[in-house]
């Protein structure tokens, strides 16, 4: 079982443009679609597709019409009762594959309803392989909630691996107390968590940099899966580094893209692929993610054809 945590779920509605955005005019879409969304929600969305038990916990009043579109993807759903709806977020495409977003703050939370969260974390958690804390975090619930959840997970359910995937101040307080296995940052969030700014302008650089920012986190975090976009991912453990390199497709919308190479990550860790193999299933998904329409998660029979190349950057070993 992979359990995930949405604490700032969204309904995402993706407006498809039939010309490139224009600011200040009034344009007409081609196409429109509503989807479950929050990071949480894409990586079960995209597990379940696989056929892999997945249960999503996130913050649901029992009146939020969010309630039958997340039932719709078949994903079982842990809900702990809030007083507050699911925002809903807002992204353009233009048609060069362009994405525009705007995305809502979400209701805050109370004291009790985050402890709650918290404890509904705990329970949904119990025996799970995996735990994936993923997204923003809503107002009320502070930058430490994913370092409270992940202690109370480990007093319960110590043999769980934890997996996190948010950004900012959250992201900061998740490296510096919480101890995690795993941390999916693109380029951007980890020159961000060091207080850098990604600005190379080459891929040999880019991939150089990004390779010593994830080695500077070690061991505060077991390994570090950086997402790269159309240069593909890098996997940064204590042994070694690896490269996995995209394969070329048509973008049509990159929304999801970074929570379905997670996924798919996930996906070939848990039924026992190797490092290699399991890095090329993340960059695959994420690819697989960017190709299709709106906030839609890959199934396996959307994964590009062909194996991708990974290549071992280097190795090391601690002391």
């Amino acid at each position: 079982m992979i359990v995930t945590v949405t604490a700032n779920p969204s309904l995402d509605r993706t407006v498809a443009l039939g010309e490139p955005l224009a600011v200040g005019e009034v344009q007409r879409a081609s196409s429109g679609r509503e989807d479950a969304g929050g990071k949480g929600v894409n990586v079960a969305r995209a597990i379940h597709g696989a056929g892999l038990p997945v249960r999503a916990v996130l913050p649901l009043a029992a009146d939020d019409p969010f309630r039958a579109l997340v039932a719709a993807t078949g994903v079982e759903v842990a809900a702990v009762p809030v007083a507050g709806r699911v925002r809903a977020n807002i992204t353009l495409v233009d048609p060069s594959g362009e994405t525009t977003k705007i995305n809502l703050p979400g209701a805050r939370v109370s004291a009790g309803e985050r402890e709650s969260l918290i404890a509904g974390i705990q329970d949904a958690a119990a025996g799970a392989e995996w735990l994936v804390l993923a997204g923003s975090l809503p107002p009320g619930a502070g930058d430490d909630f994913y370092v409270d959840a992940v202690n109370a997970v480990r007093l319960s359910s110590p043999a769980t691996r934890i997996a996190v995937d948010t950004s900012g101040a959250a992201l900061r307080a998740v490296v510096a107390h919480a101890g995690v296995d795993l941390i999916k940052p693109n380029e951007d969030e980890l020159a961000e968590l060091l207080g850098e700014v990604a600005d190379e302008t080459t891929e040999t650089d880019l991939v150089a940099a990004a390779v010593r920012r994830a080695q500077s986190l070690l061991p505060r975090v077991g390994s570090v899966l950086v997402t790269l976009g159309s240069r593909g991912a890098l996997l940064v453990t204590a042994d070694t580094v690896l490269r996995a390199h995209a394969p070329r497709i048509r973008v049509a919308s990159t929304v999801g893209a970074g929570d379905s190479s997670l996924a798919g990550y996930l996906i070939a860790h848990t039924t026992g692929a190797s490092a290699p193999d399991a890095l090329a299933r993340a960059v695959a998904y994420g690819a697989a993610a960017a190709s299709l329409p709106g906030t839609r998660i890959p199934v396996p029979e959307d994964l590009p054809a062909g194996a991708l190349t990974v290549e071992t950057l280097e190795s090391h070993r601690t002391a």
